[in-house]
């Protein structure tokens, strides 16, 4: 019998669009206020209006883009209020997300996350806040993954979606010089296997940061 080979399947022209505009967006490489039109999308993702109309009406449900009754769609820029809003939501989120994740925190993950942190301070250094922001997130993620909390970190993920344009432009004028201290505070809690330090360390890693962002705009 002969078996025929399927072709493998493609990602649809919409997935590809959604999760490049949804990476940019979180990593803060698209400003706050920015205006997109679907013509734009479509010829910069080579794809018809429908599949980039369909990639915008998602991320305006996920609140990455906002739309207005004109139709103008553009990422937020988040007021003050919002911002302690979204810290507020990290914190709840994430500290369950490390607590979780404490009991699988061996070696590997905590050297892993050693090697990113290194990596935080060289861009850091470079002043990059989009390098920033990314493996600034990269921390988090690898450590929220070990949690095995999916619906958990596809929310904590939606949050970090809408602060990413205001993070890029407010850490920006922080003019940080030094990776995050409390980085190795979390670090040094999963080592000691010290869950109410790990949970506090987390808690102020992700909240003072916004805070102080806020009262700078």
């Amino acid at each position: 019998m002969q078996v025929i080979s399927r072709p493998e399947p493609t990602t649809s022209a919409h997935d590809r669009v959604y999760r490049g505009l949804r990476t940019r967006i979180m990593h803060g490489q698209i400003p706050p206020g920015h205006s997109f039109t679907l013509r734009g999308i479509g010829k910069e993702f080579e794809c018809s209006m429908t599949p980039a109309r369909e990639a915008v009406h998602r991320l305006v449900a996920e609140g990455a883009l906002s739309m207005s009754a004109s139709g103008r769609v553009a990422t937020p820029e988040l007021s003050n209020e919002r911002i302690e809003e979204l810290a507020a939501l990290r914190s709840l989120i994430e500290v369950e997300l490390a607590s979780r994740a404490l009991p699988r925190a061996h070696m590997a993950l905590i050297e892993r996350l050693q090697t990113i942190n290194s990596n935080i301070a060289d861009v850091v250094s470079n002043r990059d806040a989009v390098g920033y922001i990314r493996t600034n997130l990269e921390f988090h993620r690898t450590l929220y993954l070990r949690a095995q909390a999916p619906a958990m970190l596809a929310m904590c993920e939606t949050v970090w979606l809408q602060l990413g344009p205001t993070m890029r432009a407010l850490y920006g004028r922080l003019r940080r010089s030094e990776p995050p201290q409390y980085h190795r505070l979390i670090i040094a809690a999963l080592k000691a296997g010290d869950e109410p330090g790990l949970r506090l360390a987390v808690r102020t890693d992700v909240t003072q940061g916004l805070r102080m962002i806020a009262d700078r705009t």
